[in-house]
Parts: structure tokens; C-alpha cells; sequence
């Protein structure tokens, strides 16, 4: 994420004011939908139809036009690589009525808002995250493949492959061809190899023969399993960080793994809303878990912001966990809030 200009102003414990950005990736698209909320005014130019200025035609023509929108509704297209901002024209053009803003990568945007401090710090992990390597991850073992790519959301899936053989080595030679030929068409700076067994290593030696300059890109790392679950295992050993050591996934993952222990164990831990708040009037919150998705419903209905502030102000860490990644999708199975405890709550 670019910031262009910040026109914020502080009173009396509130935030308010104007962010200028520009959404450099899929990531920053993603992030924007959890900022953005009914109410807010957003900017950015677009497309509208007008009449001809030549009074003898009656044929109209598109101009491009910045236009403000009082948004009502924010929809993420994650396939079509764009956020779609829908809501009634309040500046920019002289008629009224609805428009929907369509924001791309690459597109200059302007929030006016009162900001929460979840979204100023999102919106600022966004820009410092703006600076790290890309990262894919292929996850094999014989005949299948699948291969990711690291987002700050987490590991999106982008192909698999699969291919059945027996002892031949040229259908293995064919099948290490095919991932290498998935890879050739990404763009990226770092490559994690991970799998169980030694098909990991096989396919490194095949790299390095032949296309080095991939294999120097090239880290192995061990997990049982492919796929999900399998890029869930490289972010817990840590080979992630190694990399990129401000990756937020990696944390959320980490976090994840202490909550479902301390359930299995029925110590330190407290999962669901009525749990969550018994354990804050206790003042027992280390930690606080939040699924992005609980929270948009959740604000809807109660001050739930009033919360996590509290918390904060006792002492207490907030992390907004992302649904789009299992330990996201985990917590909200558990409820959409959870919290590590200092000390257990009867």
C-alpha cells in the first residue's frame, strides 16, 4: 500500500479525517474491505455517462470524473482483482444518485472517515508490508503438487498439479516438468520447497539442472502433509519468518496453535463472546483473538471497538485474524473471538 497524503485530526480521543492511498496488490485490495465501512466517503475517479455538448446530437459519451460516494456497501472480488465500493454520490459531479466505484491495484483512492485504531494500524502495516519479498511455496510429494503464494492474508492457493505414475523415471522427469513450468510463469524472489519425504530434495537437484537461476532462489523446508495444511506447517517452523520476519500470518498461525492447545488442555484460554467478556471483567486477557469477518458483523449490532480498546488499556494484545487463512477460519468455528488468559477463570 502507498499513502500519498494524511490529513488526520486527534480530538478528544477520536480520529478523523483523510487518507490519500494507492492499493500496489491484491493484499491492499483485501485489507481495504475490512476499512472501509457504511457511512465512510470514499473518492477515486470513474467512469459516468454524459450528455453531448452539442445540442444538435443526442448521443451520449463516457467521461472520466472523480466522484465521492457515501458508501453502503464494500464487496471484495478476489478473482477479478478488484474492490467494488457501491453507495449514494455526494461530490465530484453535479447530479445525484447511486454509483459504485470500481478499485483496481494501482488505483488512487481517498477514505474521509473516523478512524479506529485497528484500521489506522492495518492500513500502516499495509504500507510498511509493501516492502517485503514475494514469496511462493510449493508443497509435493510424488505425483502431486500444489503451489502457493504468500499474501498478507495468507497462503493463497494458485495451482495444483497432480500426475500419476509408477516406478518410470521419465513420467517423474514429466511431473517435475510441469511444476517447473507453473513456476517459470510466477514472479517471485523466494521459493520454499516443502513436503514430506525426499521428493522435496529430488526436485531441487531437478531445478538445479535445469533452471539454476530458480534453484538459487530456493529454500527446503519439512511438513507432513500438502496443500493447506501443509502451508499452515511451513509458517509454524518458522521458515517464513526467516525470510520475511514481519509476515503477520506467521503470528496468527502461532496464536492459533496456543488457543487450541489450551482448549484441548481446558486451561488459559476462553473462546466465544459471553467466555471473552467474562474473562475481561476477571481482567485475565493476554491475549485477544478477533476473525475479521466477527468483527464487521459484530460492529453492527454493539460498540464492540469499546472491547478491544479496553483490553488494550488493561494491558492486554489485539490481533485481528484473518478469515481468508485457516487459523482464521478456526477461530471463527470457535466463535469469531477468543483470548489467551493470564490465569484461568471458574
Amino acid at each position: 500500500m502507498k499513502l500519498i497524503e494524511e490529513k488526520l485530526k486527534e480530538s478528544r480521543g477520536r480520529v478523523e479525517g483523510e487518507l490519500k492511498l494507492v492499493p500496489e496488490s491484491l493484499d491492499d485490495l483485501w485489507h481495504l474491505k475490512y476499512v472501509i465501512e457504511p457511512g465512510d466517503v470514499v473518492y477515486s475517479l470513474s467512469k459516468r455517462v454524459c450528455e453531448s455538448s452539442d445540442k444538435l446530437r443526442s448521443d451520449k459519451e463516457m467521461v472520466t470524473v472523480r466522484i465521492g460516494v457515501e458508501v453502503e456497501r464494500v464487496e471484495f472480488h478476489k478473482f477479478a482483482n478488484r474492490l467494488r465500493i457501491s453507495g449514494k454520490i455526494v461530490g465530484g459531479i453535479e447530479d445525484s444518485g447511486y454509483h459504485t466505484l470500481n478499485i483496481g491495484v494501482g488505483k488512487e483512492l481517498s477514505i474521509i472517515k473516523e478512524w479506529k485504531k485497528e484500521q489506522l494500524d492495518r492500513i500502516r502495516n499495509a504500507v510498511k508490508a509493501s516492502s517485503q519479498p514475494e514469496i511462493v511455496i510449493v508443497t509435493i510429494e510424488e505425483g502431486d503438487a500444489i503451489i502457493g503464494v504468500l499474501r498478507q492474508w495468507g497462503v493463497e492457493e494458485v495451482t495444483s498439479i497432480r500426475k500419476s505414475y509408477g516406478k518410470e523415471s521419465s513420467s517423474r522427469t514429466e511431473f517435475f516438468s510441469e511444476v517447473l513450468s507453473a513456476l517459470r510463469n510466477m514472479e517471485f524472489m523466494y521459493l520454499v520447497v516443502a513436503g514430506p519425504g525426499f521428493t522435496k530434495e529430488d526436485f531441487l537437484k531437478f531445478l538445479k539442472e535445469r533452471d539454476p537461476e530458480i534453484a538459487k532462489k530456493c529454500i527446503l523446508a519439512n511438513c507432513s502433509t500438502i496443500g493447506v495444511r501443509g502451508f499452515v506447517e511451513v509458517l509454524r517452523r518458522g521458515v517464513i519468518s526467516r525470510i520475511a520476519k514481519d509476515v503477520r500470518i506467521i503470528e496468527e498461525a502461532e496464536y492459533m496453535e496456543r488457543l487450541l492447545e489450551g482448549v484441548a488442555k481446558e486451561e488459559k484460554v476462553a473462546y466465544g463472546l459471553e467466555e471473552v467478556k467474562k474473562a475481561y471483567e476477571y481482567g485475565a486477557i493476554d491475549v485477544l483473538l478477533v476473525a475479521d469477518e466477527f468483527l464487521r458483523e459484530e460492529r453492527e449490532r454493539w460498540d464492540i471497538d469499546s472491547l478491544l480498546e479496553r483490553v488494550e488499556e488493561m494491558g492486554g494484545k489485539v490481533v485481528i485474524m484473518s478469515t481468508e487463512f485457516e487459523p482464521g477460519k478456526r477461530l471463527m468455528a470457535l466463535g469469531g473471538i477468543a483470548a489467551l488468559l493470564r490465569f484461568d477463570v471458574t
